[in-house]
């Protein structure tokens, strides 16, 4: 597999040069006005999704080279290592295989020819456990007596089926209510429970190994407010997404879909962790949401790079975060049921590429991943947009709309959609004004997304979409985006903290530590 650090390969140092003799002061008003044919030639349709990049600041000769950069750094390549299932998750020496898992079943005929047929085996338990799940979710949608499933996870078995629930909300079943619960703070889990009713409720527990810090103290919080209630059948009401079938049994638990340690847990909505899901649009929704998804793994396994939709977007996330220097994307999403899509794409992205060192273990010279944050549209307009439109920071923004609304208020979509292109349009062409409080410099970057419709298909399709994004940036940059290490650092730390606050036991600790233990540990004043 040909694998080269970005900045190690020849594109990089003529893009250095490009960006320094006439890149760094490009002008997209300038670009369309002699281009006529500037929208065509940064457009591209991509299974479910069209996307606008005319609005970005680049041009032929900037493209190109970022094209001979992905060739030199060998992108396709460790694309092709993922797809055949080598072990590309080096620091833990495991494939990644999340995308077989909307692979569509083959028969053994098909095995032997297809592209996959070193993983046949794998393949064939994924659907053997995705039928059986879907089964299991047909039955919860029939069964009149649970009205409410309350999701409890956290990370990726919390951010994925909560957005993708909410993302589809004109096609979840009516007669079911949807709760996701993460937190370790109780009063999350506290405001759920003052809703329910334990004989109509289904509770979900999403860990893998089942030792989950946050999951499981909320699982047993759960399971003691289901019990005081009178609640008496723990494996009716209670199910398991988890490989540890033991605990689970402990738990009182009987019903468990389990997943493989090649699906990690920011890209396990396709697996059993999206049960929530199924249970929510159906089976046939289900398998029309992995459809989407696999359209778009096709086509990033297929498209040549020029064509390539995530790999435009991974190279072009390169050039702003290493060239420009910009240090955060805004989300807008101009659909309130995207409302949790930031959210998820921040674990997606951040997790994935935080990283400060390459896949050998050697500190890198460069940025890698971007800080992304933002809000559905138009509500970001009345709150951060400001900043955006006349702050001293450049923050490309991310728009994604959808054509067909769910609705049939009259006047909506129409004032959402003009809402979406006229902002888009207003960073880039921006507002002279001599007396500077209403001047708006203009030329700021952003990339339109847009659906034909938010359905099943089209969301696995993005969601795709940004995965492979993530690897196609993380792949130039020479890192592993697929272990996580940064996150466990806190929770060690926070063990030792627990058991301090019961002690109070302060010692070897950091000032600051130390102060706030005691802070902790003083009684609240009665007057206060």
């Amino acid at each position: 597999m040909t694998r080269m650090r970005c900045d190690r390969t020849p594109a990089w140092r003529e893009l250095q040069a490009l960006f320094k003799s006439k890149a760094s002061t490009f002008d997209l008003r300038n670009a369309f006005a002699t281009d006529a044919n500037r929208f065509e030639t940064f457009s591209q349709s991509a299974p479910h999704v069209f996307a606008d990049l005319s609005k970005n600041l680049i041009d032929s000769s900037v493209q190109q080279l970022l094209f001979d950069l992905a060739r030199q750094a060998g992108v396709t390549e460790q694309r092709d290592a993922m797809l055949a299932g080598v072990a590309v998750n080096s620091t833990e020496q495991r494939a990644v295989m999340h995308w077989l898992l909307r692979n569509p079943a083959l028969s053994i005929a098909d095995s032997e020819q297809s592209a996959i047929k070193n993983v046949a085996n794998e393949l064939a338990q994924v659907h053997a456990t995705l039928d059986a799940m879907l089964a299991y979710a047909q039955t919860v949608r029939e069964d009149a007596g649970i009205t409410d499933v309350v999701n409890i996870g956290i990370g990726g078995s919390d951010l994925g089926p909560q957005m993708a629930v909410l993302a589809l909300d004109g096609y979840v079943l009516a007669e079911k209510r949807f709760h996701f619960v993460s937190n370790v703070d109780g009063h999350e889990l506290a405001a759920t429970l003052k809703r329910l009713k334990p004989e109509n409720t289904l509770f979900l527990i999403a860990s893998k190994t089942f030792t989950t810090i946050e999951t499981m103290t909320n699982a047993q919080s759960a399971k003691a407010w289901f019990e005081a209630k009178g609640g008496t059948d723990i494996a009716r009401h209670f199910c398991a997404l988890t490989t540890n079938v033991q605990a689970a049994h402990a738990f009182g638990i009987s019903t468990t879909f389990g997943f493989w340690d090649w699906v990690g847990g920011r890209y396990s909505v396709w697996s059993a962790i999206g049960l929530p899901v199924a249970i929510a649009i159906g089976p046939q929704g289900f398998r029309e949401f992995l459809a989407g998804a696999h359209a778009m793994d096709e086509h990033f396994s297929r498209a040549p790079i020029e064509r390539n939709l995530p790999m435009r977007l991974g190279l072009l996330d390169v050039w702003y975060r290493n060239f420009h220097g910009f240090t955060s994307r805004s989300i807008a999403p101009y659909h309130s049921a995207l409302r949790r899509w930031p959210a998820y794409l921040q674990q997606l992205e951040m997790e994935s590429n935080g990283k400060r060192v390459d896949a050998t273990g050697e500190a890198l010279p460069y940025a890698t991943a971007p800080v992304l944050w933002g809000e559905p549209g138009t509500n970001g307009q009345h709150a951060y947009f400001q900043m955006l439109h006349q702050g001293t920071d450049v923050v490309p923004v991310e728009f994604v709309a959808v054509k067909a609304p769910q609705h049939n208020l009259p006047g909506h979509h129409t004032l959402l959609l003009a809402n979406a292109v006229a902002q888009a349009q207003a960073l880039m062409v921006g507002k002279v004004d001599s007396g500077g409080h209403r001047h708006f410099p203009g030329n700021r970057p952003s990339t339109f997304l847009l659906l034909d419709e938010l359905s099943p298909a089209s969301l696995g399709a993005l969601i795709a979409l940004q995965e492979h994004r993530v690897f196609v940036s993380g792949a130039l940059w020479g890192i592993n985006s697929f272990d996580q290490w940064g996150v466990e650092l806190g929770k060690v730390l926070a063990q030792d903290v627990e058991a301090r606050l019961g002690s109070g036991d302060t010692t070897g600790l950091d000032g600051s530590t130390a102060g706030l233990l005691c802070r902790l540990k003083t009684p609240w004043p009665a007057s206060l």
